[in-house]
């Protein structure tokens, strides 16, 4: 199999050195190069890449900033020259952290990694079909177990390789990721309103604008769901007559 791989750093040195090391990989496809936060948001939104190389600290806008944009994220992998960040890159589920200048064999483990998960992830034979408005879902969690109308289902919350489900008083836990989910639920029904989160659109209450052009929905529960300018943009091209 081959890793569609991108790489964002603001240093083209940085970025030339690791397009050698990465020469001697040879399951890694470097489809793309990014300089900074919004080119590399454009280039993952246009190629899909599989796995991003993500420097931290860049102008305007850092890794972790990019990774609060993105609703789609590819496997993540930091380069760094500061070994200070380490721990919230594993909270945002980066696959690993290399610390500059990058060794050859350290850079091997980390991507061998990314394709292990592949391997191990990669849809066999049909895709599972789109759940309708009119579907129920068996959900377990632990020892306790409900079969759920999809309707009754408010809120989608990420939590690592995990969602959190949101009907009447429960709240469990499954593993599956959110974009996982994402594809499977009809979007007459549910809405990915940022990268943590997918919404019942019959549980919104009311809608504000919001900082930088987005949304702040509020739903019938409570909840207060912060909305991207570009998922508003699709929210409002979807919604509006």
């Amino acid at each position: 199999m081959m890793i569609k791989t991108i790489i964002v750093d603001d240093e083209r040195l940085a970025r030339e050195g690791l397009k050698q090391l990465l020469n001697d990989i040879p399951f890694i496809q470097i489809i793309g190069e990014a300089t900074n936060a919004d080119e590399a948001i454009q280039l993952v939104e246009k190629e899909h890449p599989d796995l991003m190389f993500l420097d931290i600290e860049m102008p305007q806008k850092t890794g972790f900033d990019l990774l609060e944009e993105l609703i789609e994220t590819p496997h993540v992998i930091f380069t760094t020259a500061y070994n200070e960040f380490a721990i919230k890159a594993f909270e945002v589920n980066a696959l690993d952290y290399l610390l500059k200048p990058i060794e050859l064999q350290r850079l091997k483990e980390a991507t061998n990694r990314v394709k292990a998960l592949m391997l191990d992830t990669t849809p066999k034979g049909q895709p599972e079909k789109v759940l309708q408005e009119d579907d129920q879902v068996f959900i377990r969690d632990g020892d306790k177990c409900w079969f759920v109308k999809l309707t009754e289902i408010r809120l989608i919350e990420s939590a690592g390789n995990y969602a959190k489900i949101y009907f009447d008083k429960h709240q469990p836990l499954i593993h599956k990721t959110l974009n996982a989910l994402d594809e499977r639920l009809s979007p007459q029904l549910f809405f990915r309103a940022n990268r943590q989160q997918i919404i019942n659109l019959h549980y919104i209450d009311k809608i504000e604008p919001f900082f930088n052009a987005g949304f702040l929905i509020y739903m019938k529960d409570g909840h207060k769901i912060e909305v991207s300018r570009r998922q508003a943009v699709k929210f409002k091209e979807m919604m509006s007559l």
